[in-house]
């Protein structure tokens, strides 16, 4: 018998849901609809719960319909969730779900970055997280291209255009947004302020990797998961040692939504057979 999940990745800037159908037992389910929404000073419950009824009401379903709410990120916003799962697994799971054969993972959310090995069935193996400095996370990049005048979907493709990267400083985020600041003011371009950004940030992220081992596809998930210009970098920072392939994928930020809407519907399958 065929029954729906959603999966709700409470972040720090954004919220996003997956919506998931599963068909008796199957192990890969059917991603059905998926909405990724901006916080933007608002309030996250407001937030969470009307990204949550609009995916609804785009499929003409209930909530009565949904088996199992699950959650990961700050959970505890999400009233009506039925579980939570931690951030890493639904990662793992759900960088799975979108590339079977990847065995780790970079999420670069808000405020913190992590790197992740798992097996097969996504179990985590290892994993290493950033420190408290958000240089190495989307806000500081969000803040950032605020400060440039530019939005953040254009943050990767300027990266990409730079001829002459500029070194910022890849410790804290303090030092980095002043040394952007002094960029500006001695008129260096845009796209090698951004570039020299993103190979900070890159080098930050590949250390991690090779703290865990990571080996094989590596998927970049979380808020920048689509940003071409940090993923370059992290491409050309993986030298040396690794044996490994750096891809990020159009369903990169919504991973972790994807992720624990899985785990809801093992959840609810197991609970259903207690």
């Amino acid at each position: 018998m065929s029954f729906y999940t959603v999966g709700i990745d409470a972040g720090n800037s954004s919220v996003k849901v997956a919506l998931l159908k599963f068909d008796g037992d199957d192990t890969k389910p059917e991603l059905i609809d998926t909405e990724l929404a901006k916080l933007r000073k608002r309030d996250p419950k407001k937030v969470i719960e009307g990204t949550y009824e609009r995916v609804l009401a785009r499929q003409k379903l209930e909530p009565a319909q949904i088996a199992y709410v699950a959650t990961t990120g700050d959970g505890e916003l999400v009233d009506f969730r039925r579980g939570h799962f931690y951030s890493m697994t639904s990662h793992a799971r759900g960088a799975l779900f979108i590339d079977p054969t990847v065995r780790a993972v970079v999420d670069v959310g808000a405020l913190h970055a992590k790197a992740l090995i798992m097996d097969e069935r996504s179990k985590v193996l290892a994993y290493r997280m950033t420190s408290q400095c958000a240089s190495g996370s989307g806000q500081f990049i969000e803040n950032i291209s605020r400060y440039l005048g530019i939005t953040i979907e254009d943050v990767g493709k300027l990266s990409l255009e730079s001829d002459e990267p500029t070194a910022v400083s890849g410790i804290c985020a303090v030092l980095a947004e002043t040394d952007v600041i002094n960029m500006v003011s001695r008129g260096i371009a845009t796209r090698n302020i951004l570039k020299g950004i993103h190979v900070a940030m890159a080098k930050r992220l590949v250390n991690l990797l090779r703290l865990v081992k990571a080996q094989g596809r590596i998927l970049v998930t979380g808020g920048l998961g689509l940003d071409v210009g940090l993923v370059s970098a992290i491409r050309e920072n993986m030298v040396g040692g690794l044996a490994t392939e750096v891809i990020n994928h159009e369903l990169s930020p919504m991973a972790g939504a994807i992720g624990c809407g899985i785990w809801g519907g093992y959840r609810h399958v197991r609970l259903a057979r207690a």
